[in-house]
């Protein structure tokens, strides 16, 4: 598998987030939904990671919106038969260590109260509940988290 910072407008990457919608949106009701589009996933300022198998093809992907310090998870997704295998998890440490090279210190997150896999993950790496931030208000689909970022190795 490779993690490679790539442009989320890409037709393979396309069908990701197509799948990624199609997976949440029957979940919650519209104004629950916080996925952003892909012209705001292409802005600078947005790390977007594509994960691909041996064979080069896109099998999950993932985005950090960085803002001053901070840095939003947006996007994470793998493909339903490659879970299980640590793409997720290669996803996430390949975005933090690109953000910390940044100078993100603090990451933040908000996932669905129904998406027990991805609040594990985030918990397995560090990330822990709080309230709503920036311009998120709060709502009981949401599970909003929070992790400092660890100082880079010098």
């Amino acid at each position: 598998m490779q993690i490679r910072l790539e442009a989320p407008d890409q037709p393979e990457v396309l069908a990701l987030i197509e799948e990624l919608d199609a997976y949440q949106k029957p979940l919650y009701p519209a104004e629950s939904h916080h996925g952003i589009d892909i012209a705001a996933l292409s802005r600078p300022g947005v790390l977007f990671a594509v994960a691909r198998d041996d064979g080069g093809r896109a099998v999950g992907c993932g985005a950090i919106v960085l803002e001053a310090e901070r840095g939003e998870l947006k996007r994470m997704y793998t493909r339903p038969g490659q879970r299980g295998q640590g793409v997720a998890s290669a996803l996430l440490q390949r975005l933090e260590a690109e953000a910390l090279a940044r100078g993100c210190r603090q990451f933040l997150l908000e996932t669905g109260y129904l998406q027990a896999a991805a609040i594990a993950l985030y918990e397995r790496f560090g990330y822990r509940r709080c309230g709503p931030f920036g311009d998120y208000v709060d709502d009981p689909n949401s599970v909003f988290m929070h992790k400092p970022a660890a100082p880079a190795a010098g």
